[in-house]
Parts: structure tokens; sequence; C-alpha cells
């Protein structure tokens, strides 16, 4: 019943972190507008607060020459804007604006866009809009975070095994800790030292440039990782020291898990968006729940092959790995409802997909936590068996050697030789008991148990996998305010338009994609879907297109029917805006109706 209500719980908002990538709601001027004057300078507003970069902006003219520009700035009153000042005269034609800024969670985003000045470019020069993001260094930025994941949950998960459990082979444990803090402490100085080319968008050597080192360290993500420095610094004297007074892990050693996954709260997503102080507190404890339930099964699982562990030991941290998991949920479900924003983002962007692809893993591995309880009970319930029957043995010992009569008490009885027979030989030896009945089954559920922790551990690898992806991508949430506040992107048009000509059969949609949807040459294909589904055949499919603001129109396409399809490749839309598209579909001799929809063109 309880697995049943965590996977509804996980179905409503899955467990991955709150995300707050900062993504772009506006430009000033608008991509794709032509000016009758030079604008005097470029304003962008994002979604939430950003950084700026000495290279922010690269602005090239109409044969591809980059501009010489202000200084990147933030707008009056506004962190969440970025301003950059343009040349006095602007010559005639189209304008490539490169940005790049770091946003508050600390990711970089970057973007492009375009404006005219006085009519658009006849032709269109190649441009170098210069670095967007360098393969090698975002590979191995993310590969260093994701064993900062790894290490943070050895390191504290272990330790609060030892504390919990007091498992009796402790120097393989203590390998386990060394083995946690060396690996953050690693992976922390290689997120340090890629964290400038990461957020400029250059190779890994890029991080030798004086500069590039100084930005780093004076930015609040490289305080943040100066601070998990120090933080395992102390850790380090911490560990020494219990490890020579033979002392189990006390509040100082809570203090620096919480101190350790608040870096990650102050230098993630959680530091910037909706509610910030809640989102820290959850991302704190959503990491620490994470720490205690997978670093522990880790220690679980090497002390079951390395040393015998009581069935009481592991009930205990049974039972704090059910308040992780607990935990897990109740934060893991705040923050998805934070990144995602709506139901419509867990199927519409990459994100709520990822989030998915982990809500799947973490079903996996709730599942094979509840095989492990239930061996966890059964070992329990063998070894009060196993107890019960060595304490009635014991028992049946002592009754059955009573002290001779007249003798001294067995106590003060002196060891006798042993009783020869009648040949002069010993008796036999008795033989060793045979394993009981007990004590085997407490064997068979150990092994199986070991198999259960090792699938969890497995799993669990695989989620924090996913969660290293989900940091890097824009949410869903940011991604609709960037929506609402900006015109589509550029790219392929897609747009559904259903009709309904009122006869038995005769609705459906017509799908128009219109490629690139910019201003010149376009390609157009439109599918006709019947009711079924399946694609239709119709005698007749006309599109027109009308700009009301410029009162131009109507343009007509030009469809022809290419078997299955309807098409052109040479559709001329000459301005940009929003266009009124007209779709007329005729299904019999007789039968037809008209549709309109709005186009963005840019």
């Amino acid at each position: 019943m309880l697995l049943g209500t965590l996977l509804v719980l996980f179905l409503l908002g899955g467990t991955g972190p709150a995300s707050a990538h900062a993504a772009l709601r506006a430009t000033d001027p608008e991509d794709g507008s032509v000016l009758k004057s030079a604008p005097r300078d470029i304003t962008l507003t994002f979604t939430e607060s950003v950084g700026l970069l000495e290279d922010s902006f690269r602005v090239l003219d109409p044969d591809g020459r980059r501009l010489r520009t202000g200084e990147p700035e933030h707008a009056r009153g506004g962190a969440e804007t970025a301003r950059v000042t343009l040349p006095a005269k602007l010559a005639e034609g189209t304008y490539t604006v490169a940005w790049r800024v770091v946003s508050a969670d600390s990711h970089p985003v970057s973007g492009a866009f375009t404006f005219s000045v006085g009519k658009p470019s006849l032709t269109t020069a190649t441009v170098d809009t210069g670095p967007t993001e360098d393969p090698a260094t975002k590979s191995l930025y993310n590969i260093a975070r994701y064993l900062a994941y790894l290490a943070v949950a050895l390191l504290i998960g272990t330790a609060t095994f030892m504390a919990v459990c007091r498992p009796p082979d402790a120097p393989v444990l203590h390998r386990l800790l060394k083995a946690g803090w060396w690996t953050l402490l690693g992976a922390t100085l290689a997120l340090l030292v890629l964290r400038a080319p990461y957020e400029t968008g250059e190779g890994p050597l890029g991080a030798l440039n004086a500069d590039s080192v100084t930005r780093t360290l004076t930015g609040r993500p490289g305080e943040v990782l100066l601070a998990r420095l120090a933080l395992l610094l102390v850790a380090a004297l911490y560990l020494l020291r219990l490890a020579r007074l033979r002392k189990p892990f006390g509040w100082a050693g809570a203090a620096l898990a919480v101190g350790l996954a608040v870096t990650w709260a102050a230098g993630e997503h959680a530091s910037a968006g909706i509610q910030v102080p809640v989102a820290m507190t959850s991302s704190a404890l959503h990491l620490l729940a994470t720490a205690v339930w997978l670093g522990g099964l880790t220690a679980l699982l090497v002390t079951l092959y390395r040393a015998r562990l009581t069935p009481a030991a592991v009930t205990r941290f049974s039972r704090v790995a059910f308040v992780s998991v607990t935990v897990l949920v109740v934060t893991g479900v705040y923050q998805s409802w934070r990144g995602l924003g709506s139901w419509g983002a867990l199927t519409g962007t990459t994100y709520g997909r990822l989030l998915t692809l982990k809500l799947a893993a973490v079903v996996l591995l709730l599942g094979a936590a509840a095989l492990s309880r239930r061996w966890t009970a059964r070992l329990a319930t063998v070894g009060a068996e196993t107890a019960e029957t060595v304490v009635e043995a014991e028992a049946a010992v002592r009754e059955k050697v009573p002290a001779p009569v007249g003798g001294p008490p067995p106590a003060a009885r002196p060891e006798a030789a042993p009783e020869s027979s009648a040949s002069g030989s010993s008796e036999p030896e008795s033989p060793e008991p045979e394993p009981s009945a007990p004590a085997e089954a407490g064997s068979e559920q150990r092994s199986a148990l070991r198999r259960s922790v090792l699938a969890e551990v497995a799993v669990g690898a695989a989620v924090l996998a996913v969660t290293t992806l989900l940091t890097s991508t824009l949410p869903g949430r940011a991604e609709a305010e960037a929506a609402a506040g900006t015109p589509a992107v550029v790219g392929a048009s897609v747009t559904n338009v259903p009709f309904d000509v009122g006869t038995p059969g005769g609705h459906g949609k017509v799908q128009v994609t219109i490629d690139p949807g910019r201003v010149g040459d376009n390609s157009i294909e439109a599918l006709v879907y019947g009711p079924d589904g399946g694609v239709s055949v119709v005698p007749e499919l006309r599109i027109s297109f009308t700009l009301p603001a410029k009162d131009i129109g109507p343009v007509d396409a030009e469809l022809t029917d290419k078997g299955g399809y309807w098409g052109n490749s040479f559709l001329n839309l000459p301005i940009a805006g929003k266009w009124e598209m007209k779709v007329t579909v005729r299904t019999t001799e007789v039968d037809q109706v008209s549709e309109t929809r709005t186009v963005v063109i840019r």
C-alpha cells in the first residue's frame, strides 16, 4: 500500500531537481524586424537574472564583420536584462547578434537573432557568431558534476551507515569514506578549473587564461566551489580525528553534511527562479536523502559481502532508508512542479521527457527497495529464531550434565582424564553439530538481500546520471515563460488546421509545414488527415497568405499534388510579421470549407 502511494506521488511530479535556466523572453530590436533607422543599443530580456561576460555580445554587420560595441551591462533596474551600445551609424542591411550570458543558476545560455536597418540584405554572408558550446568542455564538466554527485552520496551515506549500524568491519568502510572524499575533492577541483571555459564556450585550454581564473574565483559559482573545498578540508580533519579516537559520527559530522548539501543548493537550480528560500531548503534535503539512501546502500552491500552484519543492524538501516525515501518523495514532487510548471511540459519538452525517464528508473529503484525490505524482515525473523534455538540448546546441555552425587561442585571439580574402555581405547569425541535449519535459511536470506541491494545501487547510479542531464536542460516552466513573451523560435513552422465540411466523414485536419519560416523563399508542404487519423486524398487544397499590417496579399502558395501530399518549393514571403494563412479544403465536387490561422514569419 505504501509503495503504491509513493509511486502515485512520483507520477504526479517525479523526483527531478527543479531547474531555473534563464530563457530569452524578448529582444529589442525584435528578431527579424526591419527598422527605418538604426537603433542606439540592443536589449535582451530573460526569464530570470543573468550574469554578463566580457564577450556577451557579438554584433556582425551585413558583410559578416564584427562591430565595435560598448561594454555589456544590465538595463536600468533589471538584473534580468542585458544591453550593449551600438556604433552611432549603421549601414543599411541585415545585422546578426550572437549573445551568451550565465543564468542565475550558474548555467550558460546563448543564442542569436537578426534585425535589418532600412531593408533586409539581398544576400546574407556566412558569419561566425562565435563559440556557443565546446563539446569537450561540456562533456568534461558534466562528467565532473556526475562524479561529484556519486562522491557526496558515498561520503555522506557511508558515514551515516557507520553511525547507525555500527558494523564490525570498520576498516573497509573507512576505505569507502576515503574514496568518496578524494573523488569529491578531485571533481570539485575539475569543476573549478573548467568553470571559465564552460561559461564562455571555449575549449578546455581556455582555463589556462589568467583572466579566466580571476573571473571564476570572483563569481558566485566559483565562490560556492571554494566553500565546498573548505568544507572538505574540515571534513578530512574530522574523519581523521574520529578514526584515531574510534568514536562514532556525531552532530559535527551532520553539520558538515548539511554544509556540503547547501553548496549544491546555492550553486545550482534552487538558487534562482521562484520561491528561492523554500527551493534551496528542499534541494539540500533532497540531496541529503539521496546520499543517505544510495550511499548507505553501497556501504551495506560492501558490508554484506565482507563481514557478518546482524539482522538488527540491517533493520536499523532499513528504517533510515524508509525515512530517506519519504523525504525524497516530498521534496521531489515540489521540485518537479517548480521545474515543469504544467502537465503539457512533461511530454512536450526535453526536460519533461528526461524527467519521465528518471521516473521509470525511480519506479525500478522503489521496486528493488521494497524487495530489500522484505528480505530484511525475513532475515530479522530468521535471526530471532536462530537466537532462540541457541538458547534452547544451551539449556538442554546444562540439563544433561548433572553433578555426581557426593562429588565436589562442578566449578571445583578437577578435569578428569577421558575414561577408557575395557580395551584401553578412549571413547570417540562427539561430532560437530550440523547447521540448524534457521542458520541455513539465514544464509539464503542474506544472499537474496545482497542481490536486491546490488540492484538498488546499480539503478541508483543510473538515476544520478539522468539527474546530471536534467541539471543542464532548459526546464518546462522557463520554456513556457519564454514562449509567452517572444514569438516562436526560428525554424520550420508546423501548423495544424482542423476542418469540417458538415457531411458524414467530412472532417479532419491539414498539417502545414513552412520551412524555414523566414523572410524570402520557403518550401511549403501540406498533409490532409481524415477522421481516422490517416492520410486522406482530397480533390483540391488551396493555401494563401495575407499580411494585414502591411496590406499585402493574398499570396497564393500555388500548391500542387505531389502524390500523397501537396507542396511548393518556392513560396516567397517578403516581409516579417504575423501572416494570416487561409486553408481551403475541397472534399467532394460540391463540399469545401475554408479555415484561417496565424503564422509567424521571422
